[in-house]
């Protein structure tokens, strides 16, 4: 398995940018060949990190890819810095 975790700083509204990854990118993630699981985290102070988990690298890579797109199209207001985003291979899970 592979992970794509993104972290998102200065958040304008994390509810609305949680609202709005929850009705319009998640349903992006679900199409990716190898889903495994998302999930969008509010870790407070103006901080959410996303963490996307695939079959292979190529769905991270490509989740990675429609992040980009969708917060350009959809997030820009809400999430106004770039994201520091690390992917790689799971060596450990429960």
């Amino acid at each position: 398995m592979y992970a794509a975790v993104r972290r998102y700083e200065g958040v304008t509204d994390p509810a609305e940018a949680g609202r709005r990854v929850n009705e319009g990118f998640v349903p992006l993630m679900r199409e990716v060949p190898g889903f495994v699981a998302y999930y969008w985290i509010d870790a407070g102070n103006g901080v959410m990190v996303s963490t996307s988990v695939f079959r292979d690298q190529a769905g991270a890579e490509e989740s990675v890819s429609r992040a980009v797109d969708f917060v350009r199209d959809q997030l820009a207001s809400l999430l106004p810095n770039p994201p520091q985003v690390t992917t790689g291979e799971v060596v450990a899970s429960a």
